[in-house]
């Protein structure tokens, strides 16, 4: 809910499910064409045919466990924070950030908004 407020976001409703790479992978798969476990995956109910039908559900994210804990390790962090940023990083997607398909303005702000509100969380004791 930290997150949502921070962004000034009004939906108040979030799946979160965090799942194996076999799980995750099969997601990808099935819905985005791409044969590989990934870290994290979001599905917003705010675009395409079906959006407004419920202003309240922002939507779903999926996270890797396994992927995380191998990011985490390679990076020396903890599970816990890696965790915390990849819900954070599908929230983001859910708002209508993007890092991958509007440009490279669009990801510089993206990341800078994942930094500024990863640096609030963990100030704050959730990261």
């Amino acid at each position: 809910m930290r997150i949502l407020s921070a962004l000034g976001c009004t939906s108040s409703e979030l799946s979160v499910a965090i799942v194996g790479d076999r799980s995750i992978r099969i997601i990808n798969r099935d819905y985005l064409d791409k044969d590989r476990p990934t870290n994290v995956i979001s599905f917003a109910m705010q675009e395409g045919e079906c959006a407004g039908i419920n202003p309240d559900i922002l939507g779903d994210v999926v996270i890797s466990a396994d992927t995380a804990l191998a990011e985490a390790e390679a990076a020396g962090s903890t599970l816990h924070e890696r965790l915390v940023f990849l819900l954070l990083h599908g929230i983001l997607h859910l708002c209508g950030y993007d890092h991958e398909r509007s440009g490279e303005q669009e990801a510089k702000r993206m990341v800078a908004k994942e930094r500024q509100l990863f640096s609030l969380l963990k100030s704050e004791g959730f990261a």
